[in-house]
């Protein structure tokens, strides 16, 4: 497989101002794989940790805070060879040693010529308490889900990833590009991001596979609910992860607390809830009041939309089955296209800086599902599920909003093409709307 993170990573590599890096994201998601593939790629050697799996090491951060005593422990132990610029130091699960967090400082301060990386989950670095964290003494990098284009990569479609990499033109996509570029997209809302699964299906076709994979993935993630500081918000956090289908099924997905259950109310589940967003299980996007800047300043933090961090982990906890990619485009129209939503949203995220916020209106009911900051401008981004794009909530917020609207967006499963300023984007060309953008703006 290939990741987009590597090119990160060598940059990493590469910087005269490197630091340790810590490299962040939800379990499962292939932190330990990317860093030893990294080593493998452009390093002579690699020498890896992990401090979960072997406890006996953490005794030599324990006793000591000099580097070269520290390191020459963990070769004696490991029989790894650690040689400055050309041996890539892992420390796996750092969280499990605070004392290593903690020496992370002494590296950079001390011996900036050993390449070190470690791996931790979102919120394991913050559970483990480290008596002093090294602030300004860290680079950090976050991993997410495999993206549709790293997909093609891994499904043996490079061709049609350098296809769409490469689109300068707003013009129709041929048939013999968009149709079986199409069906791979039906077979990502199939197996979503997750490195395994993705592998899964890569290698063997066997959906049933998938299925249990994705299912072991998510028993993983709600016995790591018990890591909650206060073990009582357990159930707060099972029910509110339970009930993302629900809330997004709905024709309007603001989140609300009594489907969570009957009566809940905001103060009883706010911080279980924040814990998951924290955690980078489930992603929040807040509605925004008006398009200015900075974005977070027209937050209105009672209204909120819930997704899941993967799209095969929505589909797999909505139980919807496989057996739906065969039934035209239900995958992307089921759950009032929540489906569609998520996917969108987990392309957007890693391409701008600002977390994607949506925006509405009532009577009558109006509706922009993403609004994204790029540069100084807040760009307007609607999903259609369907081939039938028909809605007035685009037209309303230009309406509203005539002098700040540059350019309207719309991901659909139509092709692609401008329309004076509204730009429409197959649904498969999600990883590329940040450029696509930026190449419609030299036009207008």
């Amino acid at each position: 497989m290939e990741r987009i993170i590597m090119n990160d990573l060598l940059r990493w590599k590469q910087s005269k101002n490197r630091k340790p890096l810590l490299l962040k994201g939800v379990r499962q998601v292939g932190k330990t794989w990317a860093l030893k593939e990294f080593g493998r790629m452009h390093y002579i050697n690699t020498a890896y940790f992990n401090f979960d799996e072997q406890l006996e090491y953490k005794q030599f951060f324990e006793t000591t805070k000099d580097i070269d005593r520290i390191l020459q422990n963990l070769m004696m132990a490991s029989s790894q060879r650690i040689v400055p610029e050309d041996t890539l130091v892992i420390f796996d699960e750092i969280q499990e040693c605070p004392e290593a967090l903690n020496a992370l400082k002494y590296f950079d301060e001390n011996a900036p010529t050993y390449h070190v990386v470690c791996a931790s989950s979102l919120l394991g670095v913050t559970l483990s308490k480290p008596a002093s964290f090294p602030v300004g003494k860290v680079d950090f990098l976050e991993i997410g889900p495999m993206s549709f284009s790293e997909f093609l990569l891994a499904d043996g479609a490079a061709n049609y990833a350098s296809y769409l990499k490469n689109i300068e033109r707003f013009e129709p996509i041929p048939e013999a590009f968009y149709n079986p570029i199409y069906e791979k997209l039906k077979m990502f809302f199939v197996t979503g991001g997750m490195p395994e699964s993705v592998r899964s299906w890569t290698e063997d076709r066997d959906v049933e596979r998938v299925q249990y994979i994705l299912s072991n993935i998510l028993d993983a993630y709600v016995r790591d609910f018990a890591k909650h500081p206060d073990r009582k918000d357990y159930p707060k956090l099972s029910m509110l992860w339970h009930s993302i289908p629900s809330q997004l099924a709905r024709e309007n997905k603001k989140f609300l607390y009594k489907v969570v259950k009957e009566g809940a109310r905001a103060r009883e589940y706010e911080d279980a809830l924040q814990w998951l967003c924290d955690a980078g299980l489930a992603l929040k996007v807040y509605r925004s009041s008006a398009p200015g800047l900075p974005m977070s300043a027209y937050d209105d933090l009672s209204a909120f939309k819930l997704y899941l961090v993967d799209i095969g982990l929505l589909r797999r906890l909505s139980l919807l089955n496989p057996s739906a990619i065969a039934e035209g485009n239900r995958l992307f129209v089921e759950f009032k296209g929540a489906l569609s939503e998520n996917y969108v949203l987990q392309s957007l995220k890693p391409q701008f800086e600002a977390m994607p916020r949506y925006w509405a209106v009532d009577n009558p009911r109006h509706e922009i599902d993403f609004l994204v900051q790029r540069d100084n401008d807040i760009f307007p981004i609607e999903v259609k599920s369907e081939r039938n794009v028909t809605s007035r909530s685009l037209q309303k917020y230009k309406e509203k909003y005539k002098d700040d609207v540059k350019l309207r967006v719309r991901l659909s499963l139509q092709n692609l093409r401008m329309d004076g300023d509204l730009l429409n984007i197959p649904l498969f060309l999600a990883d590329e709307t940040d450029r696509l953008i930026g190449l419609s703006l030299e036009i207008l």
